[in-house]
């Protein structure tokens, strides 16, 4: 222990120390000159990628707008769903039946017309001709239902309507 404190206290542990410090020292300004090339190496390799932009500014605005386009998605989806519920309420299914309601008349120009939606609500129409006059009747329709008396010519429209999706069949 003593031999220790005796080399502490020595000229040459003082030398030791300075080479030491100044070795560390020629080491660290080593390192900042390769950390400044490696920066400026740095700057003009983002440089070029970024075809003379700088490619950091770039991805920046980038996400950016990758963000916008997604939020933008989220409200379109949302809009659609909003249209896809209305749509169900829509009339997509037509059937028409065309008939003779009186003997003296002639051709098929009586008819019946039932317009439905997605779950088959709606209403039909009966218009019939005669000679003297036309007169149009409407029934509502629910489930593909009346809870008024239907003709079989209504009868049929309905059920054109409902197995035909969205074709108008005659």
């Amino acid at each position: 222990m003593d031999n220790i404190l005796e080399f502490l206290k020595s000229d040459m542990f003082l030398i030791i120390i300075s080479v030491v410090c100044i070795v560390l020292f020629i080491g660290l300004i080593a390192l900042m000159i390769k950390l400044s090339k490696l920066n400026k190496y740095y700057k003009t390799f983002i440089n070029k990628l970024g075809n003379g932009n700088n490619i950091e500014e770039d991805l920046e605005t980038f996400m950016y707008r990758v963000e916008k386009v997604e939020k933008q998605n989220g409200e379109i989806n949302e809009f659609i769903k909003t249209l896809d519920n209305d749509l169900r309420k829509c009339i997509q299914k037509i059937g028409i039946v065309r008939y003779n309601a009186f003997k003296d008349t002639g051709s098929d120009l009586s008819f019946t017309l039932a317009l439905l939606d997605e779950n088959n609500n709606g209403v039909v129409l009966n218009g019939i001709y005669s000679r003297e006059m036309s007169n149009i009747y409407a029934k509502p329709v629910e489930k593909g239902e009346s809870k008024y008396t239907l003709s079989d010519e209504e009868k049929e429209a309905i059920s054109k309507a409902m197995s035909s999706g969205e074709n108008i069949r005659m």
